[in-house]
């Protein structure tokens, strides 16, 4: 009989030291393999995708995989947080929210919920929880979403942001050019390096 060697788990169970943020119903958290199949599900949805710059429909093979994957390993710059809705009965992941780096402190946020609980204001905890730690230490969060999306634009504004114009950006799912409204947060205190 020839030895085996046990699997590598690629995912360090301690989530590395990316902030954890609790709301009343959701956990904000790393993501982990697990929380493949319910992105495969809800980011694969048109409705989904087609609210996003940068989410294609339908989705390729092995897309999700490769996304968590290089989450996980720290490749991608933007920092990924789970919704987890455990707490409220809703499941372990029904969306992401994103900071991207920019420049000089600045970041931008992105985010998607599941059709499932949509006018819920799970999006809104999930952003203001985000903005309230804000856990990057920003002077500035910037915010984009496309003008057919008025549910989004009221996420934001809810959180604090200020609309500051109008911009175009190319949603990868519709193939098409479209008008989005753009946003920005001031944040008063920087509560990281």
């Amino acid at each position: 009989m020839t030895p085996q060697k046990s699997p590598v788990r690629i995912d360090p169970p301690g989530g590395g030291a990316q902030a954890v943020i609790e709301t009343d119903r959701l956990t904000l958290r790393p993501l982990r393999r697990s929380d493949m199949g319910p992105i495969e599900l809800y980011a694969g949805d048109i409705r989904v995708a087609g609210s996003t710059s940068s989410i294609p429909h339908p989705l390729p093979p092995g897309m999700t995989d490769n996304f968590v994957t290089r989450t996980l390993a720290g490749e991608r710059d933007e920092v990924v947080w789970a919704m987890d809705a455990t707490r409220a009965g809703l499941g372990d992941l029904i969306g992401l929210v994103t900071l991207d780096p920019m420049d000089r402190a600045q970041l931008e946020i992105g985010y998607w919920v599941a059709p499932v609980v949509w006018n819920t204001g799970l999006a809104t905890e999930a952003v203001r929880a985000l903005m309230e730690a804000n856990p990057l230490g920003a002077s500035q969060i910037f915010g984009k979403v496309f003008q057919d999306n008025p549910a989004s634009a009221r996420v934001l504004t809810n959180a604090g942001f200020d609309y500051i114009g109008d911009a175009e950006a190319f949603c990868v799912a519709r193939g098409a050019v479209l008008p989005m409204w753009t946003y920005i947060r001031q944040m008063h205190e920087r509560t990281a390096p």
